[in-house]
């Protein structure tokens, strides 16, 4: 049973840097149950890089990151992949494997680790494609012939069939157009409330985190500098904030020179 008081996800001191370069510099933050936070951030501040340590891709250099109450950086290995085997994701390009049809992409997870049947797998695919609003016969395409928005519904099917307690999604508009971006965002709502999920979002796109997200949160130079409601992104009273959301040349941001 799930304690809506404990956060489903907490942050506390989590560090990261690659050389001199600190990335993540002391990042507090909490995710409740069945809510949607969105990260915002300017390229190259962290946000990939926190998800990344919350998966357990990348290892921190210190913190703690609390799922569920337990700090999974002081379990054993088989502890923390079970912790972490309730997380589905929607990666930006979809990583969907060219090699498979459809169907196969979406059930992957149930017949590699779940050992559910291919037959009984199959008609699991279809179920979830309709979640996402495309037909059975879709499944028997492979991904190369599919548009850009059909290929993130598909990410979107294969992210849910493991039905999961938590869903991250890296920058799930990128490269759509506005009209699909906004198709996508409202899939990525139902879906997330079907399951009574947890989600963590990271974008660029305004418009999306004001669909995606119950909470909102910054990056800025490796720490969190606002956090407050999704919608109010757009007036946040945060200098850096304001100047990120409107997309202003002007203000305390400035591009730093890349070496």
């Amino acid at each position: 049973m799930i304690n809506d008081a404990v956060p489903k996800i907490r942050l506390r001191g989590l560090r990261k840097s690659f050389g001199p370069k600190v990335v993540l510099d002391g990042i507090d933050l909490d995710v409740m149950p069945r809510t949607s936070l969105v990260i915002i951030g300017g390229s190259g501040s962290g946000k990939s890089v926190l998800l990344k340590c919350i998966l357990g891709l990348i290892e921190p250099d210190g913190g703690t990151i609390e799922i569920d109450g337990r700090n999974v950086l002081d379990l054993a290995r088989d502890e923390r992949e079970e912790a972490r085997s309730h997380i589905g994701m929607l990666f930006q390009a979809g990583a969907l494997f060219d090699s498979l049809p459809v169907w196969e992409n979406v059930v992957f997870g149930l017949i590699a680790k779940h050992k559910v049947s291919r037959r009984a797998a199959r008609a699991k695919a279809a179920e979830f494609l309709a979640q996402v609003g495309l037909a059975p016969s879709v499944g028997d395409l492979p991904p190369s012939e599919l548009s850009g928005g059909m290929q993130k519904r598909v990410a979107l099917a294969r992210a849910i069939a493991a039905q999961p307690d938590i869903m991250f999604f890296d920058e799930p508009t990128t490269g759509l157009d506005p009209i699909m971006g906004a198709v996508i965002d409202g899939l990525i709502v139902d879906c997330v409330k079907r399951l009574g999920s947890t989600a963590v979002a990271i974008t660029h796109d305004m418009a999306s985190a004001r669909r995606i997200g119950d909470t909102a949160a910054m990056i800025h130079h490796g720490k969190i500098i606002w956090s407050g409601p999704a919608p109010a992104l757009m007036d946040s009273g945060n200098a850096e904030v304001d100047q990120f959301t409107h997309g202003r040349r002007e203000g305390p941001i400035q591009m730093e020179l890349r070496r």
